[in-house]
């Protein structure tokens, strides 16, 4: 077996309808696609580059976690990402950090999940 890419990265939600103001609003990501009936979706595809981040929405099934997985998200201009972190009054959970090829922090999104808002530096 050869893995030659990611298809997704997923995390788990509480509330639909919170986390899509955070991730479209807050984060400014647009869906690429939505599942779930009536009316009423519980799962939101966001594509990123050549990825995806799905967000889904399954209650004792699927549970958000602070504690788990954690998406690194390439951004353009890491002062801008920072300075719509600090508007919105996003979470940061750690950083931000200056290291030697990248730039990032750690924010939260409302259920707690951890994601990285990340720049690399040209070598």
């Amino acid at each position: 077996m050869k893995i030659t890419d990611i298809a997704f990265f997923a995390y788990a939600v509480s509330d639909m309808k919170k986390s899509r103001a955070f991730y479209e609003g807050a984060l400014g990501l647009k869906p690429n696609s939505e599942y779930g009936g009536f009316g009423n979706p519980n799962w939101v595809e966001y594509d990123i580059g050549t990825g995806t981040l799905g967000v889904g929405c399954a209650p004792g099934m699927w549970e958000p976690s602070p504690k788990g997985a954690s998406a690194a998200l390439e951004v353009e201009n890491f002062d801008e990402a920072l300075a719509t972190v600090k508007a919105k009054n996003i979470p940061v959970v750690m950083g931000p950090h200056n290291f030697p090829s990248c730039r990032m922090v750690v924010i939260a999104d409302p259920d707690g999940n951890r994601l990285t808002l990340h720049k690399r530096k040209k070598k």
